[in-house]
């Protein structure tokens, strides 16, 4: 027990984080996968920007914490991606519902 307390150190516990940064962006793909096979076509469901999103902030922390510039310049700019499609899903989603709640008057 005392092995394992002594393996919690900053860098090890920054190195759990980085790799589940990387297991939440993974995931995106077998939820697109999945979600695709279920649907017989492919499409990209919500989940996946929001794992691209969390997988995103979280691998985001660990660049920064490893000090490398490219990492953080590439995470950075994704998360702009991966909100501007979150945002414009849930505009989508906002405009149907307007228009299903208050329909134009047919001329």
């Amino acid at each position: 027990m005392a092995h394992i307390a002594a393996w919690f150190t900053v860098p090890h516990v920054w190195l759990v984080i980085g790799l589940l940064g990387q297991a939440l962006f993974a995931s995106r793909f077998i939820i697109q996968w999945f979600k695709s096979e279920m649907e017989g076509r492919s499409i990209i469901p919500v989940a996946f920007w929001y794992c691209s999103l969390a997988g995103g902030v979280v691998s985001l922390a660990y660049a920064i914490y490893i000090e490398s510039a490219p990492f953080i310049i590439g995470q950075a700019s994704g998360l702009f991606v991966y909100s501007r499609n979150l945002y414009l899903i849930f505009r989508e989603r906002a405009a149907l519902r307007a228009a299903v709640e208050h329909p134009e008057p047919a001329l």
